[in-house]
């Protein structure tokens, strides 16, 4: 196994470490250590594929494994903002069934011999994701100063800080999960034709 696909591995045996710190809230700073598991892992999706690009060391494995790596990291992220009240179902919701969708027409186009090149929207949709992923960790490790009182409490008119925190973090959410809805149907509507080819 070369240099990327380990990296790509590693990004997904960080994962289980991140949920757990991310949800287990009786864990002192938690939202930190969860935020700094995050952004290695996301470190090591930059470096594998700057690695696989420059030593030509593009593998089967690594383009199945290296996008699968970077959903299950994300989602993963969202549905426990879901089980700790901080993002909207619906929002998830969406973002997960385009994921669905597109696995499964690139799943087609492997069949019939099909290459996808990645679009300026898809990059869009993840760095979206990934930005409201950072941004909900930072305020809620904002949030846990404030409650171990370590930072002064701070309100905006009648909104208390936690409040403020939702919102933005579910306005985070939102766009991520409307730039999402938009690269799917951009990604849908260019390779239609496989499914006009499909028998």
């Amino acid at each position: 196994m070369n240099l990327p696909n380990q990296l790509t591995v590693a990004r997904m045996i960080m994962v289980p470490f991140f949920v757990v710190f991310l949800v287990n809230i009786i864990v002192p700073h938690h939202f930190l250590i969860a935020g700094l598991i995050f952004a290695l892992a996301s470190f090591t999706d930059f470096l594998d594929g700057k690695i696989a690009r420059k030593y030509n060391l593009i593998t089967n494995f690594g383009k199945f494994l290296d996008p699968l790596a970077d959903k299950v990291l994300v989602i993963s992220a969202l549905v426990c903002f879901v089980s700790l009240g901080l993002a909207e179902l619906w929002f998830v919701l969406i973002i997960i069934a385009r994921e669905f969708m597109v696995t499964s027409i690139r799943l087609i186009a492997v069949n019939t011999g099909t290459v996808i090149a990645a679009n300026g929207w898809g990059k869009l949709k993840t760095v979206s994701q990934m930005a409201a992923v950072v941004g909900i960790l930072i305020m809620q490790y904002i949030q846990e100063l404030i409650d171990l009182e370590m930072i002064p409490v701070f309100s905006l008119g009648s909104f208390t800080s936690s409040t403020v925190f939702w919102f933005a973090g579910n306005v985070l959410v939102g766009a991520a999960a409307f730039f999402t809805v938009i690269s799917g149907i951009v990604y849908l509507v260019k390779n239609w034709s496989l499914f006009k080819n499909s028998k």
